[in-house]
């Protein structure tokens, strides 16, 4: 239950972020451009982002929540702050930078309280008020910053991921996916999607895994060959795997992995080929196609 000084140091705060809040604005800009910086950011869309903080914290403070819980409670309030947080860490702008914003903002509203608060006792209490509710706030910028660089690393991550597993037309019904470095779960799903779709797309009757660019494989590798085989023969292509060099051959033995119901070859050249015999074999047509394109 709120006494009757909170309620007073909540109005003296809530009337000076109304009255001054063009100065508010003003001098927490300058500081944030002063204090740490910002160039990623333009000056307008620096004092948009400010505009909206202030607005938001003031009506938070209005509804009566406790001041400790107008930023998570208050919705504008929160999604000010994540948005202030987000933009920051997908601009690149340093954390530390984005950390002193929220403590220039405090300094911020302390100066004006001190400019336009005649009584000491009123000052210092809402002084403790003004800590109150940019602490919480700082705790949610830093969270929303953390989350917003995890998004990016992770977008990043799936972007890296998808141009390192292309899909490649060798020629017309024969589809080819050259692999190059370490295959997991997450790689091994976006490739059988893409072959999936690009055999879907293509009509594809022949798909292609090239391991040549695997250093190793192992059980869990061999399992995921498998899968997207599998997935393949299930869309009614046939799936060769080439690149078996010596050394993978071994290991592949040597593990007691049975790969002998899939057409191996030790080179993509040979695995096309093979890719080539069974389209002239089963469809005539594509080979057809395939001369009259030659000549």
């Amino acid at each position: 239950m709120a006494t009757e000084d909170d309620l007073k140091v909540r109005d003296l705060l809530v009337r000076v972020l109304r009255e001054h809040d063009a100065e508010i604005l003003d001098l927490w800009v300058r500081a944030q451009s002063e204090r740490a910086a910002v160039t990623a950011l333009g000056e307008r869309e620096l004092r948009s982002e400010a505009a909206g903080v202030i607005a938001a914290l003031r009506e938070g403070l209005e509804t009566g929540l406790p001041v400790g819980d107008v930023v998570e409670r208050h919705a504008p309030a929160r999604e000010a702050v994540v948005r202030l947080s987000v933009r920051r860490a997908r601009a690149g702008v340093d954390p530390t930078a984005t950390a002193l914003a929220t403590l220039a903002l405090k300094d911020t509203l302390l100066d004006v309280l001190r400019e336009h608060t005649d009584e000491p006792g009123a000052l210092f209490s809402a002084a403790i008020t003004v800590n109150r509710l940019l602490d919480a706030a700082g705790a949610l910028t830093f969270a929303s910053y953390v989350e917003g660089r995890e998004e990016i690393i992770r977008t990043q991550h799936r972007q890296m991921l998808e141009l390192s597993t292309p899909v490649v037309r060798l020629w017309r019904g024969v589809l080819a996916v050259p692999l190059i470095g370490t295959l997991d779960s997450a790689r091994t799903q976006l490739v059988m999607n893409g072959l999936l779709e690009a055999i879907q797309a293509d009509e594809a009757p022949v798909a292609i895994i090239d391991i040549t660019g695997v250093p190793t494989v192992d059980t869990v590798v061999a399992h995921h060959l498998l899968q997207t085989v599998t997935a393949v023969r299930l869309m009614g292509a046939e799936c060769f795997i080439s690149g078996i060099r010596p050394a993978i051959a071994q290991t592949i033995t040597q593990l007691g992995i049975d790969l002998s119901t899939i057409t191996t070859r030790a080179t993509l050249a040979d695995a096309l080929a093979e890719a080539v015999r069974l389209l002239d074999a089963d469809f005539p047509d594509m080979a057809s196609e395939r001369v009259r394109s030659a000549l």
